[in-house]
């Protein structure tokens, strides 16, 4: 070995052993896990079904969904619509409390398609049309009945095996969810 070689070989040497002298970091609590969408069904104790189903609305293929977001503990409905990738949309008067669009449906440049008013275009200026509106469902269990809920967006809990659909209604149909 060369009297070159000998400060460098010198340096790297002391270099790995003051690595292996250093404090190792404890390990990052990465906190608690975020809710994540999956295929699966949901059963009772492994998280909440996020439906969304736009009815006769032209884009309703383009917001169709039908998810389970796993979580063992209550989540509110807003973290699990964002879990599952649902973008929602409020009013200009009632902010987020009212559903006006979800992912960009009912479009804000076309008609919704209504037989009662065929030239409604929705604005999200205040509450959306009786005739056209997106429904807030809840289900409690995978064998129990859909009921409207009671609550609105902001405040809704959901508990593993309860279910959650926003259902867009379109001159009375559908009055309610199907599946």
């Amino acid at each position: 070995m060369t009297s070159r070689a000998l400060p460098a070989l010198a340096a790297a040497v002391l270099a790995l052993a003051l690595s292996a002298c250093a404090p190792v970091a404890p390990n990052a609590d990465p906190g608690p896990a975020s809710p994540t969408p999956s295929a699966a069904t949901c059963t009772a104790d492994s998280g909440v079904t996020v439906i969304v189903d736009g009815g006769g609305l032209s884009g309703a293929d383009e917001v169709a969904l039908d998810t389970c977001v796993a979580t063992d503990e209550p989540i509110a409905a807003t973290d699990a619509l964002a879990a599952a990738g649902v973008e929602l949309e409020g009013t200009t008067e009632y902010g987020d409390a009212i559903v006006c669009r979800v992912d960009g449906q009912p479009s804000a440049d076309e008609p919704v398609g209504s037989t009662e008013d065929p030239d409604y275009v929705e604005s999200c200026e205040s509450m959306p049309a009786g005739f056209a509106y997106w429904g807030l469902w809840v289900r409690p269990s995978a064998d129990g009945e859909w009921g409207f809920a009671q609550e609105g967006i902001e405040t809704l809990q959901l508990a593993p095996g309860e279910s959650l659909e926003l259902l867009f209604s379109l001159d009375g149909e559908p009055a309610a969810p199907t599946s």
